[in-house]
């Protein structure tokens, strides 16, 4: 029995923030960290639900769901991660139990636990892996974080065949806000897969909730952009990623969270 899996869907960076500027965030303290480094759930004080869908190259087949549960506690926050991916007659399904702490005020790691579900229709059948992902972060000043994060180190077996296994994803990054209204952020990510991709982004506050963002990337060559409303509590967030051979991929996310 073969099966194909792609570390894009499990590993890539969740949110249309994120993917307004080109999949960068692992240095985020967002809402959306709790799926894109867990270490961030440290920093977290509020409990908070939301969605992220995208529909990549408008072709419903590859659209991915994602749902994200974040629950505080007195040390640090829990969060539950939810990713579907694919169609009926193939499919990729994630669901994570994370739980992130700060160890000081600068510093902090997170853990997530992951069961994977690769899906083939045709009779082909299906096969479900555990794995695990890691991520540290730090803030080196108020203005400055680094992080990074690797999901799945121990490179789990996808297939007896040929020893087909899921790539390890390593990101690292950085968000520096350069002013009060203005933010960039620039990332690495490796797999031993592919080459080396180089992604960044700058978001800018026009208003008090409203926020415009463009991104760059290479491995694939792409460019995307976003806006984002920031109603308190609610977070609503835009985006498209445009891939010079293959075309558009808009993306929405929302996020609610209630102070603890």
């Amino acid at each position: 029995m073969f099966f194909d899996i792609y570390s894009q869907n499990n590993a890539k960076n969740i949110g249309a923030r994120s993917s307004s500027m080109a999949g960068a965030g692992v240095a985020s303290t967002d809402f959306w960290s709790a799926a894109n480094n867990q270490a961030a759930l440290g920093y977290n004080k509020q409990w908070g639900a939301g969605f992220y869908y995208e529909n990549r190259f408008l072709a419903k087949e590859l659209s991915l769901n994602s749902l994200s549960l974040v629950i505080p506690t007195k040390k640090g926050s829990f969060a539950i991660n939810m990713n579907y991916f694919g169609y009926s007659q193939y499919s990729e399904s994630k669901i994570g139990l994370a739980y992130g702490m700060a160890l000081s005020e600068r510093f902090a790691v997170g853990v997530q636990m992951d069961y994977l579900r690769t899906s083939i229709g045709n009779e082909y059948g299906s096969k479900d892996i555990f794995t695990f992902e890691v991520g540290i972060m730090s803030k080196i000043t108020d203005e400055i974080v680094l992080a990074a994060h690797i999901f799945n180190p121990i490179q789990a077996k996808l297939s007896d065949y040929d020893n087909e296994r899921i790539p390890a994803l390593l990101k690292i990054g950085v968000e520096w806000r350069l002013a009060n209204n203005f933010t960039a952020l620039a990332e690495v990510q490796s797999d031993i897969d592919n080459e080396l991709a180089v992604i960044g982004g700058l978001e800018y506050r026009i208003k008090d909730i409203l926020y415009t963002r463009i991104g760059v990337g290479s491995g694939p060559n792409l460019f995307s952009f976003g806006v984002g409303l920031d109603f308190k509590n609610f977070r609503l967030d835009f985006s498209s990623s445009m891939h010079q051979s293959l075309g558009y991929s808009p993306q929405i996310s929302f996020f609610y969270r209630i102070n603890n």
